[in-house]
């Protein structure tokens, strides 16, 4: 898909990896529509580089748990822009034993409901305008949680809430790539430790150990977290130059996911 021209929704884009995944669709000449709800503070900054990114956009203050505000927000971007190519489903929420302790239901079902069932109703609403498109484009993001819970060095992370929402998202990308074909492809991004996102720049990254922060990069094949230009870099490819991939899942995480296991050294046998 050529990225000129057409117009992209982008969820949770205030700041973090939305807010560089809106800005890099508008450096690649899309009409962007960034949405905020928390994080009051980071609008200010939002606002101004959108400005500076040159190209007509739109910044929506939406909860997104609220099915009538999804409704409302895909009518405000039809009426401003007439169209929509391009869906980032990226809401989330919770997922940190450091920073909530153990469970309690209100933060469960607050995990739940923003991370799974909100993209649910957020692509309903949207389907039929991505159909009208003709190239259709969803990309949902989703989490390593759904693999691998709350263990290891992610301990710390992931709660099992937050790990159940992510494994329903795969679910979710079958069926909606089964819906949407062939007008509109969707694929989905699994991320692992990210800045912003359960690395650097996050408030329970901030309360974890030197050690157990160790613990992690350690566990990770290629030795970092994630940097937002992972992602945007991967959003990019998916929307220009994968026109044959739908309902895959990509897994972001570095080598997370392998890395807890070690290669023995080859033994001499006995032939």
């Amino acid at each position: 898909m050529e990225i000129t021209g057409k117009v992209a929704l982008v969820l949770g884009s205030v700041k973090g990896i939305g807010k560089a995944v809106g800005l890099s669709l508008a450096a690649a000449g899309a009409k962007v529509v960034y949405t905020h709800y928390d994080w009051p503070e980071s609008l200010p900054a939002l606002e101004k580089d959108a400005a500076l990114a040159g190209h007509a956009h739109l910044i929506v203050g939406v909860n997104l748990l609220d099915n009538g505000a999804i409704a409302a927000l895909i009518e405000t971007v039809i009426a401003r822009f007439g169209r929509l190519d391009i869906l980032i489903n990226n809401i989330e929420r919770g997922g940190w034993p450091v920073v909530h302790g153990p469970y309690v239901p209100d933060q469960w079902d607050l995990e739940l409901a923003t991370t799974l069932r909100a993209k649910q109703w957020v692509f309903a609403a949207a389907l039929p305008h991505l159909k009208s498109s003709g190239d259709g484009v969803v990309i949902t993001f989703s989490s390593i949680a759904g693999i691998v819970g709350r263990s290891g060095p992610a301990s710390y992370l992931f709660n099992e809430g937050y790990a159940a929402a992510n494994r329903g998202i795969s679910l979710l990308t079958e069926t909606w790539a089964r819906l949407g074909a062939p007008e509109v492809r969707v694929n989905e991004i699994m991320l692992g430790i990210f800045e912003t996102r359960h690395a650097e720049g996050t408030r329970g990254w901030s309360l974890l150990s030197d050690e157990q922060k160790a613990a992690v990069t350690a566990h990770t094949l290629l030795g970092r977290t994630g940097r937002k230009e992972d992602v945007t870099k991967m959003v990019r490819f998916i929307i220009e130059d994968a026109p044959f991939m739908t309902g895959s899942v990509v897994r972001l995480d570095g080598g997370y996911v392998l890395g807890g296991e070690k290669i023995a050294p080859m033994p001499e046998g006995i032939l």
